[in-house]
């Protein structure tokens, strides 16, 4: 287990002379009562001191001084204590500067309730009054929120996307820092807004995250349509269906290259808007066979979100799959070779017709998934 091996990791770091201590999000969700394994340590001990203590490490991240431990059983990122530089690139600090105090380090993060720490034995250093904000559903920048955004403008997309996992609201002077500096969120690289999208997506309040998103002003300078009313029925556990609800939404607006997604994510969004957009017909045996099922449920969420009427329930759609003749074309007994030789002619357009019409008559049921029957329905309906 994640914690366990972070503690004897802690303990080792301790027995060296040095500090080290649990921070950020696992402290802050072990305060709320919420699972998290993404367990992270920081130290006072500089990275070759780290190196030095343990036998297995990889310099994950030396330069902002992340050394990841592996003689634990599972991964530790253990970080030394740090203060960092301007960030003239909206993504990294210029240069960080190690230090030796955890007040230091603490002092550089971006919200409250993300700058604590919680020793071995389970003693939080809470120096910014995190807990109380936890306890007031409140989230609030570390010191003066402008210094906290102007560092990173990554923070104030961040801090939307924590309101809409937590249910949270955002401190009048840290929602007035994200209007006011609101245009620099076009700076930060679109991989990192990608990312937190990812986190919105599978929110438990997607659309309280979109209704912020307007009302500072943060959409003016992203790509897409961010419209509350949209979201008020969205919910997923997967970010590849966020991603293709966001495509219907905008129209189909092509913003994969914007939001540097993936080649996934783009295949599976515009797969999902032509079934989405053929369900407003209803959908026809073919497009039970050439869509994947989680397409076609996707497709049928968006119509129920969208507060659109849909003549069968979501659970009929595997069920209609299922007795499908065949579930792929390369289960279909005949070929273009045996349509070729049938026809006793060269392939051209005609050929890939006469597939899908064979296709289509075996998934109608018209003709058997036999190769002689096939034959026979070639020669007597298809080509005569």
């Amino acid at each position: 287990m994640m914690w366990e091996a972070a503690k004897r990791v802690i303990e080792k770091i301790e027995q060296a002379g040095f500090e080290a201590v649990f921070v950020g999000g696992v402290v802050r969700d072990f305060i709320i009562g919420k699972p998290n394994n993404d367990v992270d340590v920081a130290t006072s001990a500089l990275p070759a001191e780290v190196k030095a203590i343990f036998q297995y490490t990889i310099d994950v991240g030396i330069e902002h001084g992340t050394v990841l431990v592996l003689d634990e059983g599972e991964p530790i990122e253990v970080t030394t204590y740090r203060t960092d530089g301007l960030y003239t690139d909206h993504r990294r600090p210029d240069e960080v500067t190690f230090v030796r105090t955890l007040k230091e380090d603490l002092a550089r993060r971006d919200f409250t309730m993300n700058a604590m720490a919680m020793t071995r034995t389970g003693t939080i250093i809470d120096l910014y009054n995190g807990q109380e904000d936890i306890q007031k559903k409140v989230i609030r920048a570390v010191g003066y929120a402008e210094q906290r955004f102007q560092e990173d403008a990554l923070r104030m997309i961040r801090a939307i996307r924590f309101s809409a996992q937590l249910g949270f609201t955002i401190e009048f002077e840290t929602m007035s820092a994200i209007k006011t500096l609101a245009e620099q969120i076009q700076y930060v690289a679109k991989e990192r807004v990608h990312a937190e999208f990812n986190k919105m997506w599978v929110s438990r309040f997607p659309a309280q995250g979109m209704a912020m998103l307007e009302q500072t002003t943060l959409s003016q300078y992203l790509q897409g349509s961010f419209i509350a009313e949209d979201w008020h029925n969205f919910q997923t556990t997967n970010p590849l269906v966020g991603w293709a609800y966001f495509y219907v939404l905008n129209e189909q607006e092509p913003f994969f290259s914007y939001y540097k997604c993936s080649n996934k994510e783009k295949v599976f969004a515009k797969q999902v808007a032509e079934a989405y957009s053929k369900l407003q017909e209803d959908w026809q045996v073919h497009d039970y066979f050439y869509y994947e099922l989680d397409v076609l449920e996707t497709a049928f969420r968006i119509a129920e979100w969208r507060r659109q009427a849909v003549a069968f329930s979501v659970h009929e759609i595997a069920a209609r799959k299922a007795v499908l003749p065949i579930a792929t074309i390369q289960q279909l007994a005949i070929s273009g070779r045996d349509l070729m030789e049938w026809a006793q002619t060269k392939g051209g357009a005609w050929l890939k017709e006469a597939l899908h019409a064979a296709l289509l008559a075996v998934l109608t049921k018209q003709v058997e998934n036999n190769k002689e029957q096939l034959k026979e329905w070639f020669h007597d309906i298809y080509k005569g």
